[in-house]
């Protein structure tokens, strides 16, 4: 059975509506001929037949238009009872007119013939055989009794059609009955899919396009409309190549290449330039053919910008992990050595032999020694950052505490200003990581910032859209450190979280890069927002409890 794409064979089955405007239309045309015949031929016919004949037409007309109100007016659904009100007025009318016009030698026997059948496709198979011997008992007790006629082979074979009619008309609607339901439950089913796929498409967050042969629009899901910024009855069979070619021309060409060569699936990344952002997509194009005229193309894409970032995100951690190894391995060849020269060089300058050049040359060797000593060091604590004791702390009560010994430092301007805000931030960690990450920042904030610095610190829930999409932190708190600067230069912002890496005179480049491995020790996000001459925002994100696994 053909029901996708095409109307169905069974589509073709009167319906109850057609089957009883038939009947109507025939029980008007037997009644108004039958008054006309008689009337036409009133000097022969007698003049109770003319007035029985008047009273059929009558009837039948008051009956007729009633069932054609109540069935196609008020548009009801013939019931059982009704089509039994039905058959038991059409028995009588057709008895009446068999036995006015001669009883077994009646030319209109035969109307019981379509009545059986007509009822065998109405109804049920039992009401069928119910209706068969209603009309075989009325049209024999109006042969035998109302016209005094003994039996003969003609009428044995017309009670013996009645019921072959009624049996094999039975049969077939039974068939056709069965068919008809199993189209119908195929045709919901089909309804509930094309439901459930439209659903899907609608609310899915990948975006789909399709176009014609033409770079007409097709179809646009919600998604697409918010990545690439249009409305879809703004662009509908319109030509919409153009605009795809000024928002994004990777994805243009992605659809032009896929039409052109008729390549099934082509998947490419695109840039989506919009007034209000620049980002990523992968794009995944296919083709439909069509029986006339070039194929369609359907178009799969989503915003990979956040998976991207995150990717970016892990390989940094990946590179600050082997390089601290090498540090690591570096700083303990390295010290001991210098501890030697050192301490030799010392020894040498006590001497009494040595003259004052001696002595000022050993200095110099000793406070240079001291300052390789101290960066040696700083290596090793970006090679030794890891979670020793994790355990319940409140983030805001560490950020107090940092900014304290940050108000300290010898850096620190003497017109700065910073600000705490937000509220009791509860998490786990190793609360000296934290107040590394926490007091780095800020101080980097404000040598960053100068004279006049003024940071916002605040701690709080994360919100989910802060966080890029896959970025699996479970609960997450946030830390956000924001600084009035001039923001990051933009040849220092690709490498801003390796080892060495500083944008400011006399800095190791160490800190930023103690703050990723710390972070990342927790499992967090480190992410930077930063304009030219509006200042620089570091958001830090935890996980407010560490996974099962970890915390066995």
């Amino acid at each position: 059975m053909r029901w996708l794409g095409g109307r169905s064979t069974l589509s073709a089955i009167p319906t109850p509506q057609v089957l009883l405007r038939s009947v109507y239309l025939g029980r008007m045309c037997v009644a108004v001929a039958i008054y006309l015949s008689a009337a036409l031929k009133f000097k022969v016919a007698a003049p109770s037949d003319i007035l029985v004949t008047s009273f059929l037409l009558v009837a039948t007309v008051v009956v007729t238009i009633a069932s054609y109100w109540y069935t196609h007016i008020r548009g009801r659904q013939p019931t059982l009872t009704f089509l039994y009100g039905q058959v038991l007025f059409d028995i009588g009318l057709i008895t009446t007119v068999v036995h006015i016009t001669g009883g077994p030698q009646s030319d209109f026997t035969s109307l019981y013939v379509p009545l059986i059948a007509v009822s065998a496709v109405l109804m049920p198979p039992a009401r069928t055989g119910l209706v068969t011997v209603l009309a075989g008992l009325v049209y024999f007790a109006d042969v035998f009794f109302g016209h005094h006629t003994t039996a003969t082979p003609d009428i044995a074979i017309q009670l013996a059609l009645f019921a072959a009619v009624a049996g094999v008309t039975a049969y077939f609607a039974s068939r056709v009955s069965v068919m008809g339901a199993e189209r119908e439950a195929l045709a919901g089913e089909l309804r509930q899919v094309r439901l459930e796929a439209g659903d899907v498409l609608h609310n899915i967050p990948t975006g789909i396009v399709t176009i014609d042969g033409d770079g007409r629009l097709l179809y646009c899901n919600p998604a697409a409309e918010q990545i690439f910024g249009f409305r879809e009855r703004e662009w509908r069979t319109r030509p919409i190549m153009p605009e795809f070619a000024r928002l994004a021309p990777e994805f243009w060409a992605a659809l032009t290449a896929t039409a052109r060569r008729g390549v099934r699936a082509m998947r490419v990344e695109a840039t989506v330039r919009r007034a209000d952002r620049t980002f990523l997509i992968g794009v995944t194009t296919t083709t439909l053919e069509v029986e006339s005229g070039p194929p369609r193309v359907t178009a799969i894409f989503t915003d990979i910008s956040d998976s991207k970032r995150l990717a970016e995100l892990h390989l940094r951690a990946q590179r600050l992990e082997a390089v601290a190894e090498l540090s690591s391995s570096l700083a303990h060849e390295i010290k001991n050595p210098l501890a030697s020269i050192r301490s030799s060089v010392e020894q040498l300058a006590r001497s009494t032999r040595a003259n004052p050049d001696e002595k000022f040359l050993a200095g110099l060797i000793v406070r240079e020694s001291d300052r390789l000593s101290r960066l040696l060091s700083e290596f090793l604590d970006f090679s030794r950052v890891r979670v020793t004791e994790c355990r319940p702390l409140d983030l805001h009560q560490v950020a107090s505490a940092a900014i304290r010994l940050v108000r300290q430092h010898p850096d620190y301007p003497a017109d700065a200003q910073i600000d705490l805000e937000g509220e009791v931030t509860v998490m786990e960690g190793d609360e000296d990581l934290v107040h590394r990450v926490v007091s780095n920042l800020v101080l980097n904030a404000v040598q960053a910032a100068g004279p006049g610095a003024r940071v916002i610190v605040r701690t709080g829930r994360s919100m989910s859209q802060e966080l890029p999409g896959g970025a699996g932190i479970d609960n997450p708190v946030s830390l956000r450190v924001t600084d009035n600067g001039p923001g990051i230069p933009e040849i220092v912002r690709a490498r801003l979280f390796e080892p060495f890496v500083t944008g400011r005179t006399g800095g190791t480049g160490l800190g930023l890069a103690i703050v990723q491995r710390a972070v990342e020790a927790h499992r967090g996000l480190v992410l930077v927002d930063t304009t030219a001459g509006r200042g620089t925002t570091f958001t830090v994100h935890f996980p407010a409890a560490r996974r099962k696994e970890e915390a066995a």
